[in-house]
């Protein structure tokens, strides 16, 4: 497998795999997700995915937006801590009314950069 298509595969499993909510998040219902492997972390107080399931059922606002950015930022922040990239870029953008697109670029040591595209992720999100 190609160095790109591992580090997509890792992007992909960090954004979308629903990391369990913390004891201060409001929940609709009280179920708090999150992986099971993260009960047993091979690095204690290691993590897998991202809190992009909390946007569910809200509207999206600028708020929820900046909210999504920070959630993808903070699942993909393992890649420049293990030093697999360089940096990472999160955008966030509104296509429609029922529509947001996540960009992610990683710069690697090489100065070389993988653009990747998630659209409809409100798509996604709202499917849990």
């Amino acid at each position: 497998m190609s160095r790109e298509a591992l580090l997509r595969r890792a992007v992909t499993i960090s954004l979308f795999t629903w990391r369990r909510a913390g004891a201060d998040d409001v929940l609709d219902d009280g179920d708090r997700k999150g992986w099971w492997g993260d009960s047993v972390p091979t690095t204690p107080g290691d993590q897998v995915g991202s809190w992009l399931w909390l946007l569910q059922r809200r509207t999206i606002t600028p708020d929820t937006l900046r909210d999504a950015q920070g959630y993808a930022e903070e699942a993909l922040r393992w890649m420049t801590d293990d030093e697999i990239v360089t940096a990472v870029t999160v955008a966030v953008e509104r296509q429609d009314i029922n529509r947001v697109n996540l960009q992610v670029l990683l710069t690697e040591s090489n100065g070389e950069t993988l653009q990747l595209a998630f659209e409809d992720i409100w798509s996604l999100i709202n499917a849990v």
